[in-house]
Order: structure tokens, then C-alpha cells, then sequence
């Protein structure tokens, strides 16, 4: 993959003072991008680092069909508690298949599919995420070990591939709610998620 860094600044937050970068990816003429927040020294010691995929509906509209907000804010309450960290923010809105594509599956969901499910009745595999990018951004920023936090075991292996050790998987636990529950179950029984549900 060939990376660029397409810009840089300061960006305070209600977690802490972050610097936030942009990145381009490019692999097999298609183009990935991604939106990093770094706190503090990340040299020495393997890190804490969070690869997040886009929910807007999540992320931004508190949804609660997900848990992906929790963990977002999770991730970076933790980095601030440690003054130090990175998190990777993926474009990757629907586990891959584009925000449209996960409002469709939502309607199928609504109808009774659970999420693995409608993504494969809109032809779709249940996940189509890579993590290409994320590799490539960690040795952009020279890191060859990091502390993972993350539920999912796909992104360990990406990073490993990727030449990134992780020293340590740090679990990213939020409390389930009654809307999540049948989620969260999914993501464990189908997807292999590291979860206590």
C-alpha cells in the first residue's frame, strides 16, 4: 500500500489535546483514507491503539442499534488516561459495505435478519474490512508494537501481517443495553468477537 500523509494539526477535544492527521491509502488503484488522533510521545513503550471503523449513524447520531459510540469514547478516555496513544479512524462505514448499503441492512434487520445476515442478503460477505491502512499508518509512525485495543481478532491478525506486533490486546468492553444485546450476540457467535455476551 502506498501511503500519504495529506495534512497534520492540533485538535483539542473533551478528551484531551490530540494531533489529528489525514491519510491516503492507495492499493490496486483504490483509494482508502483515514483520520488519525495521536496524544502524547507514542516512542518506547508498545502504545495503546485503537482501530475504529466509521459508524455515522453510531459515532454521530447515538445510535443505539450498535455499541460503536461506547467504544469510541471508550478508546479515547483510555488514551487520555494514559497521555499517550493513537486512534485510527477507518473509513469503513458498515463493516465495509457503505452507509446506504447499512441502512438497507437495516430494513432487512428491522424484517428479522440479524446483521451478519443482511449484509449477505444484500450480497455482501458479513465483513469486508482489511485493514490495509491501518498497518501501513502504524509503521508511518515507526511503531513495530503496539497494545491493541480491540474486540475483534481479524484486527490482531491484520497488524500482525502488517509487521506490527501486539504486545497485549486490551479489551474494549462497553455494558450491552437491551437494543444492543442480539448485536453483540451476533458479533460473537458469527464473527468471533472477544465478547461476554
Amino acid at each position: 500500500m502506498q501511503l500519504t500523509k495529506v495534512a497534520e494539526a492540533d485538535f483539542p477535544s473533551r478528551f484531551g489535546q490530540f494531533r489529528i492527521y489525514g491519510f491516503e491509502g492507495r492499493s490496486d488503484g483504490i483509494v482508502e483514507e483515514s483520520v488519525v488522533l495521536k496524544m502524547g510521545d507514542i516512542s518506547g513503550d508498545a502504545p495503546l491503539v485503537r482501530v475504529h471503523s466509521q459508524c455515522l449513524t453510531g459515532d454521530v447520531f447515538h445510535s443505539l442499534r450498535c455499541d460503536c459510540r461506547a467504544q469510541l469514547e471508550l478508546a479515547l478516555e483510555t488514551i487520555a488516561s494514559e497521555g499517550r496513544g493513537l486512534l485510527i479512524y477507518e473509513h469503513q462505514e458498515g463493516r465495509g459495505i457503505g452507509l446506504m448499503n447499512k441502512l438497507r441492512a437495516y430494513e432487512l434487520q428491522d424484517q428479522g435478519a440479524d446483521t451478519v445476515e443482511a449484509n449477505e442478503q444484500l450480497g455482501f460477505e458479513a465483513d469486508l474490512r482489511a485493514y490495509l491502512l491501518p498497518g501501513a499508518i502504524l509503521r508511518f509512525f515507526g511503531l513495530r508494537a503496539v497494545r491493541l485495543m480491540s474486540n475483534n481478532p481479524e484486527k490482531i491478525e491484520a497488524l500482525e501481517r502488517a509487521g506490527v506486533t501486539v504486545t497485549e490486546r486490551v479489551p474494549c468492553l462497553v455494558a450491552p443495553m437491551n437494543s444492543t444485546e442480539e448485536y453483540l450476540r451476533t458479533k460473537k457467535e458469527k464473527m468471533g468477537h472477544l465478547l461476554d455476551v
